[in-house]
């Protein structure tokens, strides 16, 4: 159990940093990266502007679905994308004002952190207030960004053999990015992170490399009969693998020839710099940022996966003690791993987050 809640807060918690730590530089070019920090790029959070390093959407978003999740258990619901778009609907109300909402189902809502302003995918939050979102198959735009791809993080926390198949983690997983985004490659990218992350959490003995070969499998067997695009998204990703076997490139050279512009390709970017650094945090999320692209969603998911597989004690304290999110995530983390199916048992503190939509006693807000 305690090397479970290792995973999970592992998990959580590397999300974060590289999410914070890759919006510094999201979307600059590597030429611009190395203006600002040298010819080695970024090395670390940049707080120069704030005392903590702050997350953006990607760890909000995937938070929120965690929060989304639990109110469904806490219920004893099994329409679990119901809650998820429950969750979602507030963060959108977040992001809007900062005032505390007059009522809130998720406690997150009250965290100052997990409602700041601070959305890395605007079309995102833009379909997010519109009156109905998309599906897998009656898609609302044909958006590729990686804006939801987090969604995979909630999801492989989520997942318990009493409460879900694995062939639905991938259901739910596509439907709950779907909403925002429509293009295939965008929520079939998210479906191979969930994948690849529960079967990390699951069975963590297993080679990196065989649990990414397995989730891109999993996912062109259960989705390649309805859209075309899982195959050639299966190709693209074993092309990030092969890159890593060939040798011929170096670190940041295999970023610039992935691209991580939109959600496959920094999937793609995600699998090289966990390959190349699968026990090595730090130079990891280093690789996963310094690049020409979407830094903070491959950084945050690069965190989520080397989190998830070395636990949360692999995290450099230097990063951690510049996070401005940690107790939150670890109540998260801790409540999704112990939450059952459905609890049978009155819990005072569990009744105060999911019923009551109440931070927990010593969370500042």
């Amino acid at each position: 159990m305690e090397d479970m809640l290792s995973a999970y807060r592992g998990c959580l918690l590397g999300m974060a940093v590289g999410d914070a730590m890759g919006q510094t530089v999201d979307n600059k070019t590597w030429e611009e990266i190395q203006s600002l920090y040298g010819p080695n790029g970024l090395l670390g959070f940049d707080l120069q502007d704030s005392e903590y390093a702050e997350i953006s959407s990607y760890t909000q978003f995937a938070a929120f679905l965690c929060n989304g999740l639990l109110l469904a258990v806490s219920r004893g619901k099994v329409d679990y994308l119901r809650f998820a778009k429950v969750a979602l609907k507030e963060w959108t109300r977040s992001q809007q004002f900062y005032r505390d909402p007059e009522e809130s189902y998720c406690w997150l809502a009250k965290l100052p952190q997990f409602r700041r302003r601070n959305c890395r995918d605007a079309r995102m939050l833009d379909n997010l207030r519109l009156e109905w979102w998309g599906t897998m198959d009656t898609p609302r735009n044909n958006n590729t960004a990686p804006g939801a791809i987090t969604a995979a993080v909630a999801t492989a926390l989520f997942y318990n053999e009493k409460r879900l198949t694995p062939e639905q983690v991938g259901t739910l997983t596509g439907e709950t990015i779907a909403l925002t985004h429509g293009n295939p490659e965008a929520f079939l990218s998210g479906v191979v992170l969930a994948y690849a992350l529960t079967g990390i959490l699951q069975e963590p003995n297993v080679p990196l490399v065989d649990q990414f070969l397995q989730a891109i499998a999993v996912m062109d067997g259960q989705f390649r009969s309805r859209f075309f695009q899982a195959e050639e998204l299966a190709m693209q990703l074993r092309r990030a693998i092969a890159l890593v076997k060939s040798g011929t490139v170096t670190p940041q050279e295999g970023m610039e020839q992935l691209g991580c512009i939109d959600a496959a390709s920094c999937l793609a970017g995600a699998i090289f710099a966990c390959l190349i650094y699968p026990n090595d945090f730090d130079s990891a999320i280093i690789t996963a940022v310094n690049h020409s692209g979407f830094s903070a969603a491959t950084g945050a998911m690069v965190g989520a996966i080397l989190g998830a597989r070395l636990g949360d004690a692999s995290l450099p304290e230097f990063y951690l003690e510049s996070l401005e999110c940690i107790e939150p995530l670890n109540v998260i983390a801790e409540d999704i791993l112990r939450a059952a199916p459905t609890l049978s048992v009155f819990d005072d503190s569990w009744d105060h987050k999911y019923v009551q939509g109440q931070p927990p006693e010593g969370i500042a807000l």
